[in-house]
């Protein structure tokens, strides 16, 4: 990988491990609706000039169904799991639950497209998985009665999240191989905000959000959605995208690094062996370590 993909590479991992950051100082004054919404809207008004530019509006046309498809399972759904998430869990927390993506899709590309499964990425789900049950029964488990109960709650929503990341991820592969990134980006976002527009607005704070609120939200639009995107294509384009989704793996250490320097997030003893778990088995799962392997060994 060249330096100036690797500069873009750590960009793009930090921008999506800040958005857990945002995200958390945004969805208490918000709530998770409202600002899942404005992120979506935001987001889509930024791409969409870009996509007009490009000329990609026609194939958005055509091709609206599928896309809408990923807006709903890529954007709409997750943000608002992980904005519920925030109002409860860590950044950092739900940061590391993102490394769980890859697992997942590996995990639906073999029930669904049917896709091979050899012993060592079956091992690294079970590791990966045995990964994510620890840091669930950890979060669950140190707070009692309704604490707990609400912790738990929300490592579930960040799990969903991850969920519909790996269906989404399949769901694209599948249906919208052969439409560029950009048109499905700035599509699924439209998408986003046209399915949460009105909830949002029902749902809106009847206080007015602070400004730390607001700039909270324009940075996870602009910043950490609209700008995040034009990064991963143009690392997809540049990179491949088996190297653009290595971004993924290091999403946990800047989310973890952003909630302790501008939060205070305290790291706790079973955070980083339940991420480590957790990396392991999604390296075993994507082939990753089987490359890292083969290297050492020339």
């Amino acid at each position: 990988m060249k330096r100036s993909e690797l500069s873009m590479l750590l960009s793009l991992a930090a921008l999506w491990g800040a958005s857990y950051l945002f995200i958390r100082l945004g969805a208490g004054e918000f709530g998770a609706v409202p600002l899942a919404g404005a992120r979506a809207g935001g987001a889509a008004l930024l791409l969409l000039p870009l996509l007009a530019w490009r000329g990609g509006l026609a194939c958005l046309r055509r091709r609206w169904w599928a896309i809408a498809v990923v807006g709903i399972t890529n954007s709409a759904l997750p943000f608002v799991l992980f904005s519920f998430a925030a109002l409860t869990i860590p950044a950092g927390l739900s940061a590391m639950f993102t490394a769980a993506t890859p697992l997942f899709t590996a995990l639906i590309g073999w029930l669904w497209l049917r896709e091979n499964l050899e012993a060592p990425r079956i091992a690294g789900l079970a590791l990966g998985f045995a990964g994510v049950l620890w840091l669930v029964w950890d979060k669950a488990g140190l707070q009692q009665g309704a604490a707990g109960k609400a912790a738990g709650l929300a490592a579930l929503a960040c799990l969903a999240a991850a969920l519909l990341y790996g269906f989404s991820a399949n769901f694209t592969r599948k249906y919208l191989a052969d439409v560029p990134p950009l048109t499905v980006a700035a599509g699924s976002q439209l998408a986003s905000a046209l399915l949460l527009c009105a909830p949002a607005a029902w749902l809106w704070p009847a206080t007015q959000p602070s400004a730390h609120a607001w700039l909270a939200l324009g940075a996870l639009t602009a910043a950490c959605t609209a700008l995040a995107y034009v990064l991963f294509f143009r690392l997809i384009a540049k990179a491949g995208p088996a190297r653009a989704m290595t971004a993924l793996f290091l999403i946990p250490a800047f989310g973890v690094l952003w909630g302790a320097l501008f939060l205070g997030e305290r790291i706790t003893p079973s955070m980083l062996p339940g991420c480590a778990v957790i990396l392991a088995g999604t390296a075993l799962t994507t082939g990753i370590a089987r490359g890292w392997s083969k290297r050492l060994a020339s």
